[in-house]
């Protein structure tokens, strides 16, 4: 038969108080310190220890190591500022989580949690507590590249976010939903004209965006072309304006051209009282420094009515009676004329076309008309004696 011998007193005693202080007050943060995005949330998590035995009988945060008024830390669950965005996620056993929202530069501070026991109402400060920075996003690109360059965009914030994010890029407020990636940059290859334009950048899930950054992209001139005003048609008189339409970056300087000479510069080429001598192929050049390029040519069409008419004869100038004379009527006009043909003190026309054959003798003239206006010739004299006929021109 054993006996079991129980152990010496002093021993129980001593582990006893070994367990008490093993099992003393403390905080644990798993981040020590937090950066955040500006307007989101922001969740600071702990865990907390107490001797078995004792009651948690409150817990809180606090922001500050500096006692209010009624010598006691101040709860932000009571802070107005707070009361609204802060959420207590833990309990009164181990987890001492919370969720802050909407955060501002302003609530960039030292965190702490506190909770107090039944014994002798100790409250417990937990060092070293939660380091909120709160930062927002800026966009870092070149001012100006050129068409068909590499570009770079970096998304920066002043200190490296907590939590690991998916970028999100916008062009014009519009998203470029083919570009969400982790890495803060966004790369253009073989840059192109339509990329230009306002970039900002935000994190997936976030509320906040960067302020736009303009990317400027230069590139030679191109979809250079010439427009006439007015449209329709144009008059001998009418005052004309031609416009050269040209995409570039920066803006190209403009030459004018009527036909192989140069007439004039800028955008804009006016001619007033625009005559017959201005009918020619006129084209603009378009020309930066990356480049230049030239407009179709457009043709002026003038209108205008018949001038510098006149009327010559056609043969030898003497013909046997019975025979014929062609006379043939010379007119300058655009559209061309109609050619109406008549003999001095007749009111009605003997003939039209260009060409008139005169049988018998008398003054003949020619009249050419077109919807812009009228002229005559003067006239001339066909005689015809026996058998010859004398032809005399007559002013």
């Amino acid at each position: 038969m054993s006996v079991r011998m129980s152990p010496p007193l002093p021993l129980i005693f001593l582990l006893m108080i070994h367990r008490a202080y093993s099992e003393k007050e403390d905080v644990n943060y798993t981040h020590s310190h937090i950066c955040a995005l500006k307007n989101s949330s922001v969740i600071m998590s702990c865990t907390f220890t107490y001797p078995t035995g004792r009651q948690i009988m409150k817990v809180f945060w606090t922001k500050t190591k500096v006692k209010n008024a009624y010598n006691e830390f101040p709860n932000l669950s009571e802070d107005p500022e707070y009361s609204q965005r802060l959420q207590y996620l833990g309990d009164k056993q181990k987890n001492c989580t919370i969720r802050l929202s909407h955060v501002t530069q302003k609530d960039e501070h030292m965190y702490y949690f506190r909770f107090t026991t039944d014994e002798d109402n100790v409250k417990w400060l937990g060092a070293p507590g939660v380091s909120l920075t709160v930062t927002d996003l800026q966009v870092e690109a070149p001012e100006r590249v050129t068409e068909g360059d590499s570009v770079r965009l970096t998304c920066k914030s002043s200190c490296a976010l907590t939590d690991r994010a998916t970028y999100i890029w916008y062009r014009n407020s519009q998203p470029l939903t083919e570009r969400r990636d982790r890495n803060n940059q966004l790369l253009l290859q073989s840059v192109r004209r339509e990329d230009a334009g306002r970039y900002s950048c935000a994190l997936q899930e976030h509320t906040y965006i960067s302020p736009a950054v303009q990317l400027n992209v230069t590139y030679p001139p191109k979809s250079v072309s010439v427009s006439i005003s007015p449209s329709g048609e144009i008059v001998e008189g009418d005052s004309v304006t031609l416009s050269c339409s040209s995409d570039s970056n920066p803006p190209a300087e403009i030459s004018w051209f009527k036909g192989g000479t140069f007439v004039g510069s800028g955008r804009i080429y006016s001619i007033s009282n625009i005559s017959s001598n201005h009918s020619e192929e006129y084209k603009c050049k378009s020309r930066n420094k990356h480049g230049e390029k030239s407009s179709d040519a457009v043709t002026l069409n003038i209108m205008y009515p018949p001038k510098t008419i006149s009327v010559f004869i056609n043969g030898s100038g003497e013909i046997v009676e019975g025979d014929s004379v062609t006379l043939i009527c010379s007119s300058d006009s655009n559209p061309p004329a109609e050619i109406s043909w008549f003999k001095e003190n007749q009111s009605s026309s003997v003939g039209s076309g260009q060409s008139f054959s005169a049988l018998q003798s008398g003054r003949f003239y020619c009249e050419a008309h077109n919807q812009h206006g009228s002229q005559r010739s003067d006239a001339v004299t066909v005689t015809v004696k026996g058998r010859a006929a004398h032809l005399l021109f007559l002013k």
